[in-house]
């Protein structure tokens, strides 16, 4: 399996701005976000974002977990 890093996440999201889309929400498997938060930047930013789990962010967009594996949708 390709790993994903932070890096790649990153320039998705760019794409999505740049796009115009006005995504709100990262539906991100539960894995994937086990293996991003491996990265010392994103693990910051999503652990200082709030201090309920329920409610964290990256890049001001609501990260929601999801059941599949390696999964990343913007919402």
């Amino acid at each position: 399996m390709h790993s994903f890093s932070v890096k790649e996440l990153d320039q998705l999201i760019e794409n999505d701005l740049k796009e115009k889309k006005k995504s709100s929400k990262l539906l991100i498997g539960y894995k994937l976000f086990n293996d991003l938060m491996n990265d010392p930047k994103f693990y910051a930013e999503v652990t200082d974002s709030a201090l309920s789990a329920t409610k964290r962010k990256y890049k001001n967009l609501k990260i929601k977990i999801t059941t599949d594996k390696y999964q990343l949708h913007f919402e």
